[in-house]
């Protein structure tokens, strides 16, 4: 999402006066009104530009909450940070965050605001969904003589938010309880199989509608958390086990760790070290249908004996003459 600059849009510095915000308001808003600039399109949309900065700016709530998302965000970008990855969690509006209130802008309004005639045929358009994903549950101010003439319920911002699971969690699927602003709580089912990049939509959980329409969706976008034995690709698992020299070359049985359990794997005799044994069904569930899982690929890592006794050294010496 587009962070906007709503000081740079009016052209004031972020410690101007209400007064001062008023006046240059007003400047530019006689200046790029459509209905002094007919079939301007660049023009219509910097008087859009114009009106929704002075919505935040000139209110005293909506400023301060403002300047405090500011600069929470220019930390972020300063430090490195991509956009798209920004948690706009604790600043969306969550439903019942206020009252909504509208007016229709009349002829005589736009007349005694900025003086002169006005034909009031255009119409003012809505707010960018940066307004909305900041502002939107907040309202605009009764009076405001800027609001979308005959404004139309419309539809509240979706939301995103990133949460982390163990790859435990993924294999079993579990429920996460997410906690807004005002102690609301959320229980958010994740389903088994889940892979980092997964998104989980909860309808009806974004940021309020607009004059009565609808609330926005929140996804909640799934991070896997890495795990210290297993590597995932896809729907598969990958893990190393140690294996003695005596079992690799006699062949034998060991233990293999899985997430769930430890099974029983079966070591041919003369196994060189790196082989790979692939047991089927000891993967991750698969997330359109859990019954079927991928699988565990376990590769043998064969060690060495230490700390040879002389007898031991000695059997080795005559092992290596009888290979001769």
């Amino acid at each position: 999402m587009e962070y906007k600059d709503y000081y740079k849009t009016l052209g004031v510095g972020k410690n101007a006066q209400p007064e001062e915000i008023k006046k240059v308001y007003r400047k530019l808003a006689r200046q790029y009104h459509p209905d002094l600039n007919p079939g301007n399109k660049a023009a219509e949309e910097k008087f859009k530009e114009i009106n929704e900065a002075y919505e935040v700016i000139s209110d005293p709530a909506k400023r301060q909450k403002y300047d405090q998302f500011g600069s929470q965000w220019q930390q972020y970008t300063r430090s490195g940070g991509r956009p798209q990855d920004f948690d706009w969690t604790q600043w969306t509006n969550r439903p019942g965050g206020g009252q909504t209130y509208t007016r229709t802008v009349t002829q005589e309004d736009l007349e005694q605001m900025f003086g002169g005639s006005f034909s009031g045929g255009g119409g003012f358009g809505g707010f960018s969904d940066f307004f909305e994903t900041l502002f939107g549950g907040l309202g605009r101010q009764p009076g405001s003589a800027y609001q979308p003439r005959g404004a139309r319920a419309s539809r509240g911002q979706d939301s995103e938010h990133t949460i982390q699971v163990s790859l435990e969690d993924a294999l079993r699927g579990t429920t996460c309880s997410l906690e807004w602003e005002g102690g609301k709580r959320i229980e958010a089912k994740i389903p088994p199989g889940v892979k980092t990049g997964s998104r989980i939509r909860l309808s009806g959980q974004g940021a309020a509608g607009a004059a009565g329409g609808p609330t926005g969706d929140l996804y909640l976008k799934v991070e896997v958390l890495p795990h210290p034995s297993f590597t995932r690709e896809g729907d598969d698992l990958k893990t190393t086990v140690p294996v003695d020299l005596y079992t690799a070359v006699l062949g034998g049985t060991i233990q293999v760790p899985t997430l769930e359990k430890s099974v029983e794997l079966t070591i041919p005799p003369e196994t060189a070290n790196g082989k790979v044994f692939r047991l089927r069904g000891l993967g991750m569930p698969k997330l359109k249908n859990p019954q079927e899982r991928g699988s565990l690929f376990v590769t043998v890592q064969v060690q060495l004996p230490r700390d040879l006794t002389q007898q031991e050294r000695e059997l080795f010496q005559k092992l290596r003459d009888l290979r001769k």
